[in-house]
């Protein structure tokens, strides 16, 4: 089944106000996808559930208390700017290194009004002196060890960090890689717009 934007409201818990922002930034994502390739074109006729329910799903994923988060190679803005619009108390850094894209999200920013995001436009070894998270996202970005190398500064610096990254088919076997040079804890829940992927919780994460 391919949810639409009725759908979208009815599944997530979500005020009006931030539901007017969403449809603003689906606009603005039709239209800027014509010039630069935000998402891939054959999804984006599906943008409610391929890009905006899939990153709104793990709003309910962030823990209590978390002050500032911080999405990784969030290209277009998923899921960070999605939570971000969700979120509006929480401080927001959204990590991508094309400057394009970066335009593009600080473009959506301005339109919605978005008071809490922060927009690096660098590659992500390069930030984490600049901010230190106590949520962290990436959505198709990079093999779990790979995000594990990029965060591993981070989770050293604070031992309550914990991740959702969100992962298809081969989740388990990145999973199992992984373990190889890092120990951690986690537990994964179905995606609602996939049932092949998952949605992968991390914790304690230090080397092995």
């Amino acid at each position: 089944m391919i949810y639409q934007k009725n759908d979208f409201k009815q599944m997530i818990d979500i005020s009006d106000e931030a539901f007017e922002k969403i449809e603003m930034y689906h606009a603005l994502l039709l239209k800027w996808n014509k010039a630069i390739n935000l998402v891939s074109p054959k999804s984006i006729e599906q943008a409610w559930h391929r890009h905006f329910l899939d990153s709104a799903q793990l709003s309910k994923a962030i823990p209590q208390g978390v002050k500032i988060y911080a999405d990784l190679g969030c290209g277009g803005g998923f899921p960070g700017l999605v939570l971000a619009i969700m979120n509006p108390d929480i401080a927001v850094h959204l990590v991508e290194s094309d400057e394009r894209k970066g335009q593009f999200m600080r473009n959506v920013v301005r339109e919605t009004g978005l008071s809490s995001v922060t927009i690096h436009t660098k590659r992500v070894e390069a930030v984490t002196d600049d901010f230190y998270p106590d949520f962290v996202t990436a959505r198709a970005l990079s093999s779990l060890e790979t995000l594990f190398e990029y965060c591993l500064p981070w989770a050293q610096q604070n031992k309550g960090l914990s991740f959702c990254f969100m992962k298809g088919e081969r989740a388990n076997e990145e999973i199992s890689m992984a373990q190889k040079r890092f120990n951690f804890e986690y537990n994964t829940i179905p995606s609602l717009t996939d049932n092949t992927a998952q949605l992968l919780f991390i914790k304690k994460l230090a080397c092995v």
